[in-house]
């Protein structure tokens, strides 16, 4: 059966011509093909429609995988893959798609698109085989008339060899129903229908319309004067002591610092003063926020002369993009029109203002941490908790035989490792070594923990890691032979020894060790001088994305705090429930949700259908957290709407603020905010 129906998130306006059925699912059976992981599938009819069913059950990444008979299938006179959803639950779910070449590994030869099903819908999921098949609209994730383009760099349309649809990491069992997988036709992304320029004077999107669209500078000033008096109906919450804890909650020890506590089997972050403490924080509180103008000019409605004495301020120059400005070398000219913005709403000298305002809306809207990645000047004057930052860097050698997003997971074997670390972490830890407002210090974000598992064994004899890592296969097994044959492997030396495709017991179990032991090593590097210079502040982990369990263990094993950038729906109740499976809190150092209602081209990670749909995931989510007696905090990405025109490091143009491009407020979401946090103790030390 043919289900042409409505496509709910990217949006697509006739930029695909035909579609060709792959399967329908029109028999009893299932399709011979069909490999199931971690969930279970079986046809069944609706409303007199077979469909395929699939339960998918809690796991990392569970999944149906449809793979052709023989050999590969040639989709070459197609543009990508489309799948209709539907969600019979009563709560959106996010889905997602993966298209394969061979050797597709979840980062290489494969592309995932992603979208939420909102609850008794059908909705309608792409996956273009080249991403960046941009059109005219180059250096962003997201582009008008089309929406998110999806993830990966381009496949070979000619040799698929898997279309995959999976949940990412749900925190519960979901039921979805399948239908009508088939081939999108060949893109038109000519930019033909689309006008240029398409970017108006306050860098929003000049071809659509929607409730609260900034038109002039009078509408600026009257959605300040709005917000003004907003703030004095709305000051701050109830019930808080002077660092946002909850002033009438139990008095527990006052150690002049925050520190952690397990109190009746929930974790909890405890205030300088001794009262109990939920970090609801804001990452990016700044206004760096730029796009690339170079070569873009016919793009842009307006732009000031770049020595205009007012405007000129807000262009910039930049080098080293890491993804998606290829077209102009990586470098150029840059624009920020939030700041514009700024200096239109409070003259050319805003930090002040802008600073002082960004303070007031946080309390007003129930926030109680500045969190990661703040501006220097705002955590420098912020009279609200923050959490401080550090990074590792210098001249330390990579894990060679690894790959990563961001880049190279540091090799903490390599000689060099701790003095880097002396170097990276002192001064950031002594500059808040004396102040109570700063909750702890993360170091290191989303760093390659999965690279440590093959990548080490794949890199030169040379690598210090590998070296340790074969000294302790020496220690265990005493010959390669014994090795090989507790392995399944056939190295003939050493140093030609890999990490086998098929990995017995023992080989995990090994492999499991040397990612646990290499763990204790990074973080005990670390945390020694985090503590020699800091002692009375805490340790909060490096903030993970995905890792191997024994990473995340070995981090337990030595911080105050386990961090993770959960971009999911919610938290499951029994997620590490009382910090039982680490012994240690929990804090989201990152989560957010978007929408395509606002004239933007991308909702983020974690698609929503508008803001109304955006402000009720917002609460969910938070309530989900403060609901599980592991976590201490979450902490939303982040204070402004990237450029509709991408930021200038990696294309990401997402729908993920509280504020627009021209510093207006997303009144759902800070409605939903202001409930949620108003009534977070209560709902907490309650449950």
């Amino acid at each position: 059966m043919l289900r042409l129906v409505a496509i709910a998130v990217v949006g697509v306006m006739g930029a695909f011509a035909q579609e060709k059925p792959i399967e329908t699912f029109d028999g009893s059976a299932l399709p011979p093909t069909l490999k199931q992981n971690n969930v279970d599938a079986s046809v069944v009819r609706v409303k007199g429609e077979r469909v395929l069913e699939v339960r998918f059950k809690k796991s990392d990444w569970p999944n149906v995988y449809f793979a052709p008979r023989e050999g590969a299938w040639d989709f070459s006179e197609a543009s990508g893959i489309a799948i209709d959803v539907y969600n019979p639950e009563d709560l959106p779910v996010t889905v997602s798609m993966r298209v394969d070449n061979a050797g597709a590994d979840g980062e290489n030869h494969c592309v995932t698109a992603q979208t939420s099903a909102g609850p008794g819908k059908w909705t309608t999921l792409r996956a273009l085989f080249n991403p960046s098949d941009s059109g005219p609209y180059w250096g962003m994730r997201g582009i008008p008339g089309v929406g998110p383009l999806g993830k990966g760099k381009s496949i070979d349309p000619a040799c698929i060899v898997a279309i995959q649809i999976f949940l990412p990491r749900p925190a519960e069992e979901h039921t979805l129903y399948i239908d009508n997988i088939r081939l999108a036709g060949k893109s038109t992304l000519d930019g033909a229908s689309i006008p240029f320029p398409f970017v108006d004077r306050f860098g929003q999107y000049k071809r659509a319309d929607w409730p609260g669209k900034i038109k002039d500078e009078r509408g600026l000033a009257k959605s300040a004067e709005r917000e003004a008096r907003d703030w004095k109906r709305h000051e701050s919450m109830p019930q808080r002591d002077r660092f946002g804890g909850w002033a009438d909650g139990p008095q527990l020890k006052a150690t002049g610092w925050f520190r952690t506590e397990n109190v009746d089997g929930k974790w909890w972050l405890i205030t300088p003063e001794g009262h109990l403490f939920f970090s609801v924080g804001m990452d990016c509180v700044g206004t760096w926020e730029q796009t690339f103008v170079e070569q873009r000019d016919n793009w842009f409605e307006w732009l000031p002369a770049e020595n205009d004495p007012v405007f000129g301020a807000a262009y910039g120059k930049v080098s080293g993009a890491h993804s998606m400005a290829e077209r102009i070398g990586g470098q150029g000219r840059t624009f920020s029109f939030y700041r514009a913005n700024l200096i239109r709403k409070y003259g050319k000298d805003f930090s002040a203002p802008w600073r002082d305002s960004a303070y007031t809306r946080l309390k007003s809207w129930g926030f109680n941490t500045v969190a990661n990645w703040a501006q220097h000047d705002v955590v420098e004057n912020s009279p609200m908790p923050f959490t401080a930052t550090a990074g590792i860097y210098g001249d330390i050698r990579r894990i060679e035989g690894g790959g990563g997003y961001w880049a190279k997971m540091a090799d903490a074997y390599d000689p060099s490792f701790a003095d880097a670390v002396e170097k990276s972490v002192a001064p950031a830890a002594k500059k808040w070594a004396d102040n109570p407002l700063c909750i702890g210090y993360f170091v290191d974000n989303e760093i390659s923990w999965e690279a440590i598992e093959v990548g080490t064994l794949a890199s030169p004899p040379d690598q210090p890691c590998r070296i340790a890592h074969v000294e302790m296969l020496k220690q265990k097994y005493g010959d390669l032979a014994s090795l090989n044959k507790a392995w399944d492997t056939s190295a003939a030396d050493w140093n030609s020894l890999r990490v086998p495709g098929k990995r017995t017991f023992a080989c995990q179990a090994d492999l499991d060790d040397f990612v646990y032991a290499f763990g204790r090593r990074y973080f005990e590097t670390i945390n020694t001088v985090l503590k020699n210079y800091a002692p009375n502040h805490l340790y909060l982990g490096c903030r993970f994305s995905s890792a191997p369990k024994p990473a995340v263990r070995a981090c337990a094993d030595v911080v105050d705090v386990v961090s993770f950038n959960f971009y999911r729906s919610s938290i499951g109740k029994d997620e590490y429930v009382g910090g039982n499976s680490l012994g240690k809190p929990i804090l989201i150092g990152e989560f957010h949700f978007g929408a395509l209602d606002r004239g933007m081209f991308h909702t983020g990670l974690v698609a929503t259908r508008n803001q109304k749909d955006r402000a009720a995931a917002y609460a969910r989510y938070v309530n989900s957290v403060i609901d599980n007696p592991s976590f201490v905090g979450c902490h939303w990405f982040q204070y402004v709407d990237e450029p509709i025109t991408g930021r200038w490091y990696d294309g990401e143009n997402y729908n993920i603020g509280f504020l627009t491009v021209t510093d207006t407020p997303y009144p759902e979401m800070v409605r939903a905010a202001r409930k949620v946090h108003n009534e977070m103790y209560q709902r907490r030390f309650g449950n």
